[in-house]
C-alpha cells in the first residue's frame, strides 16, 4: 500500500507543477470528469444511460430515445449533486448536511420508498450482501460518529486512503433506503478534490472488483483491499489525466 501511496504523490507533484490549468484545456477536463464520474456511478447502479447518452443529455439536454424517465433523471439529479460537491471545494470539511444535500438532488431516481434527504426509517438488505446492516434507530448516532471521524481524524491519514475509508464507512452505514453508493462515491471524491486530487473513476467494468472488496470491508472487517481498489483507480485517473495535459490531447 504504501508502494502506491508513494507512486500516487509522484504523479499529484507532476499534476500540481502543470497547475493552474489553462483554457480551454481547464474546461475541457472539467466537462469530461462531469460526465465520467456521473455516468460511471450511475452505471455501477445498473442504470441504463450510456457514457454518450449521459454526455448528450448532460451537455445538449436531449434523453436518449426508448430509456426509462428514471434513468434520465438519475443523470440529471447526479449531475447537481456533483456540482454541490464541486461547490464545496475551498471547504476542508464534509457535513451531515451536505450528504443530506446529496441524496436530495437524486430525487427521481431513487426508489419509491427512499425520501430524498432524509434517513431510512426501515430495515435494509442488500442483494449477495451477508453483511447486517445497522437499524435505522442506530442510524442518527452512527451518522454523527461518521461525520466527528472525518473531522478529527483526516489530518492523520493520506488523502486517498482515508477518502477511501470514508466511502467504505458510509456504503457500511447505509443511511438512506436507495442511493447509498452514489452518495458515498460523491463523499469520497468530495474529500480528495478538496486536497488538491482528481476525482475517482469507478469504470462499470470493474464493478465486480468493486462490490467484492467492500463485501470484504464489511464481513471481514479488513478494509485493505477496497483502499487499495480506490489508490489504484486513483492514479489510473492521474495517469490518464497526466497524459492529456502533457500532450496537451482533449480528454475523450
Amino acid at each position: 500500500m504504501k508502494t502506491i501511496l508513494t507512486t500516487i504523490d509522484e504523479y499529484q507533484k507532476r499534476i500540481q507543477a502543470l497547475r493552474p490549468f489553462k483554457a480551454p484545456m481547464l474546461n475541457l477536463i472539467q466537462a469530461f470528469f462531469r460526465v465520467a464520474v456521473v455516468w460511471s456511478s450511475n452505471a455501477i447502479e445498473g442504470f441504463a444511460y450510456t457514457e454518450m447518452e449521459t454526455k448528450i443529455l448532460l451537455e445538449d439536454g436531449l434523453t436518449a430515445g426508448g430509456k426509462p424517465l428514471r434513468d434520465a433523471l438519475a443523470v440529471i439529479g447526479h449531475a447537481k449533486a456533483y456540482d454541490h460537491m464541486f461547490a464545496l471545494l475551498r471547504r476542508r470539511d464534509l457535513t451531515e448536511a451536505d450528504a443530506l444535500i446529496f441524496h436530495a438532488l437524486l430525487n427521481g431516481s431513487l426508489d419509491n420508498e427512499s425520501h430524498p434527504g432524509v434517513y431510512r426509517q426501515t430495515p435494509v438488505f442488500v442483494t449477495g450482501s451477508e453483511y447486517k446492516f445497522p437499524d435505522p434507530d442506530k442510524i442518527p448516532g452512527l451518522m454523527e460518529k461518521f461525520f466527528q471521524e472525518i473531522a478529527a481524524d483526516r489530518h492523520r491519514h493520506h488523502p486517498v486512503a482515508f477518502a477511501a475509508h470514508i466511502h467504505k464507512e458510509l456504503v457500511t452505514i447505509h443511511p438512506f433506503a436507495d442511493g447509498n453508493g452514489r452518495v458515498a462515491r460523491l463523499a469520497m471524491n468530495a474529500l480528495l478534490i478538496q486536497d488538491g486530487f482528481l476525482p475517482t473513476i469507478i469504470p462499470p467494468v470493474s464493478r465486480r472488483e468493486y462490490y467484492q472488496a467492500l463485501r470484504i470491508a464489511q464481513t471481514q472487517k479488513n478494509e485493505q483491499p477496497f483502499i487499495k481498489f480506490i489508490c489504484l483507480r486513483e492514479l489510473e485517473t492521474q495517469k490518464e489525466t497526466l497524459r492529456h495535459l502533457e500532450s496537451g490531447r482533449k480528454p475523450e
